[in-house]
C-alpha cells in the first residue's frame, strides 16, 4: 500500500482489480497453458497495482490488462525453456469451465486443450496476439499497444497463428457429438475392442500421456491408428478394471476423470473432428490433476 494512501482509494483500487480479475486470469491462462502460472501472474499484477500511482491511471482495466499480459509473455518465454527439459509429452493444465464457460473472455476461443497444445508451437508474442484478438475481441490497435508493436505487425501475428491452427485442425463437431464419440471410445477402450477403436480413431491420431515423469505414462506420443489402438488394447486389462470414471467438463468440453481407490489418476480429453478422434490427451501428472480435482469440489 502506498504511504498515506486513502482507505477509500484503496477500496476503489481493490474493486477495479477484482472486476478485471477474471479477464486477467483468462488471458494469462491462455498464454501460459497453466492455471498455476496464470495465478502467479494475477498476484504479481495485484502487487504492481498497489504500488502504482493510480491517480495517473485513467482506465484501470486497460492498465491492468497490459501489465498482466506482459507479465504472462515474460513468464511464457522462461516456461518454454523449462518445458524443453520436461519428461515426456507436455499437456496444458486443465481447468474446470463449468462455472465460467468463457473463462473471463468475450468468446470461448483458445481454451480447448488441443488448441492450447497447438499454440505451444507459436512464440509467446504470436500466441498472445491471437488470444487477445480471438478470445477477448480486442481491436488490432489495442493489441498493438499491449504488445508494443505496429498495428500491421499485430495483424500479421494473428493471421500467422490462425494459419497455424487451420493447418493442424480439421472441422470440429458439436459438444453433443463430441460426448457421444467419447462415450463410444471409452466403452471400446475399457473392453479392449480393437475394431471399434479403429473405427473411431482417425488414421493420423496421436495419443499424448502427460505424467511429468511421475507415473508410468508413455514417455513419447503414440502416433497413428494401428499403434494407438493396439496400445489401448494392451493396457486395458491393467488400467480399467479397478478404475472409476466420472464425466466432467474441462476447457469447455466433456472429459473423463479416471480414479482408482478414491485417487484421481488421469483426466482424459479428446480433440474430435468430423473424421473422428484426432488427439487423445491423458493428463496424469498429479501436479496438474490435483488443482483440477480440487476445483471440482469447490
Amino acid at each position: 500500500m502506498q504511504a498515506g494512501a486513502h482507505p477509500d482509494a484503496l477500496d476503489q483500487a481493490t474493486k477495479d482489480f477484482l472486476s478485471a480479475r477474471p479477464r486477467l486470469f483468462g488471458i494469462a491462462y491462455r498464454v501460459l497453458g497453466s492455471a498455476t502460472e496464470a495465478e502467479d501472474v494475477v498476484q504479481e499484477t495485484w502487487l504492481r497495482w498497489q504500488n502504482t500511482d493510480r491517480a495517473k491511471v485513467h482506465e484501470p482495466a486497460a492498465f491492468l490488462t497490459t501489465v498482466a499480459t506482459r507479465l504472462a509473455i515474460n513468464l511464457a518465454q522462461s516456461a518454454r525453456v523449462r518445458r524443453e527439459s520436461y519428461v515426456g509429452p507436455w499437456l496444458p493444465e486443465p481447468v474446470d469451465t463449468a462455472q465460467d464457460p468463457q473463462l473471463g473472455a468475450e468468446r470461448a476461443e483458445a481454451l480447448e486443450m488441443a488448441v492450447l497444445l497447438l499454440l505451444e508451437k507459436l512464440n509467446p508474442v504470436e500466441r498472445t496476439a491471437y488470444v487477445l484478438r480471438e478470445a477477448f475481441d480486442y481491436p488490432y490497435g489495442r493489441v498493438s499497444e499491449i504488445l508494443e508493436t505496429s498495428e500491421a505487425n499485430a495483424r500479421q501475428l494473428v493471421s500467422r497463428a490462425r494459419r497455424h491452427l487451420a493447418a493442424e485442425r480439421r472441422e470440429r463437431v458439436t459438444p453433443a457429438a463430441h460426448r457421444r464419440l467419447l462415450e463410444v471410445f471409452l466403452s471400446a477402450a475399457r473392453t479392449g475392442d480393437l475394431s471399434v477403436l479403429e473405427d473411431v480413431l482417425t488414421a493420423d491420431v496421436v495419443s499424448y500421456s502427460d505424467g511429468g515423469g511421475i507415473r508410468g505414462a508413455s514417455k513419447i506420443p503414440v502416433i497413428g491408428r494401428p499403434h494407438v489402438s493396439r496400445y489401448l488394447v494392451a493396457f486395458a486389462p491393467r488400467f480399467w478394471p479397478q478404475a472409476d470414471i466420472r464425466w466432467v467438463e474441462a476447457n469447455g468440453l466433456p472429459a473423463v476423470l479416471v480414479s482408482s481407490g478414491g485417487q484421481a489418476v488421469a483426466l482424459l480429453s479428446a480433440d474430435i473432428s468430423t473424421e473422428g478422434i484426432d488427439r487423445l490427451m491423458w493428463v496424469m501428472n498429479p501436479a496438474k490433476l490435483e488443482p483440477y480435482v480440487a476445483s471440482l469440489r469447490d
